[in-house]
């Protein structure tokens, strides 16, 4: 039986990735505890599905704080405090410093609506939208002193139709989401992930045999 891996989540918004950790854990199909839920925003919906699954949760308001280390050390000091191993960010609005990231050396992950290096920053979806790409995703990395440029753990791809608006192509990347971030969660958890350099190694997976994809589909090609 694999140990399970003590999360702390960090949360800013409605934490709908969030509730899909919780949800893959409560079915039995990720090996892991969320130990504890940080968020920074008072009015968060997250802190509501915190209580509804008795996950104990701490409100950290940046604002409180001289600067961003100080409030950085805050987090720590609750994470260290629950015993935390691997640090989730699940829509959390703040980058981190240098001295977080020295805490949880490439222990915190990240996911990103875009499949990178491309799109990004705050606006994956939208900026993928407007370029005018055929293809989108997203992208489940960890965290380095960079704005998501850390290594890549796992990516979906999604495709971008001509009668899409960016809500439309917001859901249809969310719900990949959902599916990928446990999934990376659970590759750290059975110990299978491996750095190296910028690249990250899954032992023992499956090896890709999909066929490529392509939009518009060819025809006569």
């Amino acid at each position: 039986m694999l140990k399970k891996v003590n999360l702390g989540v960090l949360v800013s918004g409605s934490g709908s990735n969030l509730q899909s950790v919780i949800d893959n854990i409560e079915l039995g199909k990720l090996d892991a505890a969320i130990k504890v839920i940080i968020c920074n925003n008072p009015d968060a919906y997250a802190l509501k599905r915190a209580k509804k699954h008795g996950i104990p949760s701490v409100v950290i308001d940046h604002t409180k704080y001289r600067n961003r280390e100080l409030f950085d050390l805050k987090m720590i000091e609750i994470l260290k405090s629950f015993s935390v191993e691997l640090v989730v960010m699940a829509g959390f609005m703040k980058v981190l410093t240098a001295t977080f990231l020295r805490a949880f050396p490439m222990k915190i992950m990240n996911i990103h609506p875009a499949l990178l290096p491309s799109f990004q920053g705050l606006h994956g979806q939208s900026g993928a939208f407007e370029y005018g790409v055929k293809f989108t995703g997203c992208t489940v990395h960890f965290a380095d002193e960079g704005v998501d440029t850390g290594p890549i753990i796992i990516q979906a791809v999604v495709p971008v139709c001509d009668d899409d608006t960016v809500e439309i192509l917001q859901k249809r990347i969310l719900k990949e989401e959902h599916r990928i971030y446990p999934q990376a969660i659970q590759l750290y958890a059975e110990n299978k992930l491996e750095i190296s350099g910028r690249k990250v190694r899954i032992r023992d997976h499956k090896k890709f045999e999909g066929l490529p994809q392509h939009n518009p589909p060819l025809e006569k090609f």
